[in-house]
């Protein structure tokens, strides 16, 4: 059996991953791939680095502590996101206290040191095409795969430009089938079975056509997949329908309540399929 822990996009709400992270790995259940998009590549890679129950706790402080400085890991308050909106053009944030946390944190950590494979999605930006790094650094890989459109600006890693991963894959449920899991847990923010609303403002067209495009794809390999696959889309909690908007984007405050909350659900989940087949899933 090969195990893939599939690890989805979805900016502060990806810290309830944490919470699906701890539930798993108190049960034992180990992964043999893990796959990462924008938020999810981050939560990734520590635990393609670190695959044990301590990864949990090392992840509930990083994101605790970014929800005590929010404003630094993004890049600074009003003022500063006003001036690099009108000096670039292009982007609100500055992208160089992510780069910074991130080499603090994993430093120079390439792909090949992992023990356990771990693959990141981004957008090529120069080809129009869905990007999986494989090899080479890996905090390069993950602020590629981080650079959400008009907050952050396009990552350049070897000459070439990326965007966020969940422009093209942003729960890459398929991929893992690709490269041969037969037990994939799915790791999400809790928004694909939200029925959306049609837009009524300007700058809510964007985003409701982006989660129409992450939502059809998800849902579409998931009915997709093949019968010796076992998948399991663990539970979100914590979230809420005002979660889709920029203000969210920036909610670091419940981040505690919500990694918790998350924990508890996808603890019963698991339970749940202890009852049902006996043992541990």
């Amino acid at each position: 059996m090969t195990t893939a822990f599939v690890l989805g996009g979805g900016g502060v709400l990806g810290a309830v991953e944490v919470g699906m992270l701890r539930a798993l790995l108190e049960r034992g259940v180990r992964p043999d791939l893990v796959l990462g998009t924008s938020i999810g590549a981050v939560n990734g890679a520590f635990v393609a680095r670190e695959p044990r129950l301590s990864v949990a706790d090392r992840l509930t402080g990083l994101w605790r502590d970014v929800a005590g400085s929010g404003r630094d890991v993004l890049g600074g308050g009003p003022i500063r996101t006003v001036r690099t909106a009108v000096t670039s053009g292009t982007h609100l944030y500055d992208a160089g206290p992510l780069q910074r946390r991130l080499d603090d944190e994993l430093g120079d950590l390439a792909f090949a040191d992992l023990p356990v494979r771990f693959e990141v999605c981004a957008a090529h930006v120069e080809t129009s095409s869905e990007h999986w790094f494989t090899s080479g650094r890996v905090v390069d890989a993950v602020v590629a795969s981080a650079a959400v459109p008009g907050l952050l600006p396009p990552a350049e890693v070897d000459g070439e430009h990326y965007l966020d991963g969940g422009i093209v894959n942003s729960i890459p449920l398929g991929r893992a089938v690709e490269l041969g899991a037969t037990r994939v847990f799915v790791l999400q923010v809790g928004r694909f079975d939200r029925p959306l609303k049609p837009p009524r403002r300007p700058w809510e067209v964007a985003r409701v056509a982006f989660e129409i495009a992450r939502r059809h794809r998800f849902v579409r390999e998931l009915a997709e997949l093949p019968d010796h696959v076992e998948c399991h889309v663990l539970p979100a909690r914590g979230t809420s329908a005002r979660d889709d908007t920029l203000r969210a984007s920036r909610d670091f405050a419940s981040v505690g309540r919500r990694i918790e909350a998350t924990y508890r659900a996808s603890r019963e989940y698991l339970d749940g399929l202890d009852g049902a087949d006996g043992g541990t899933p």
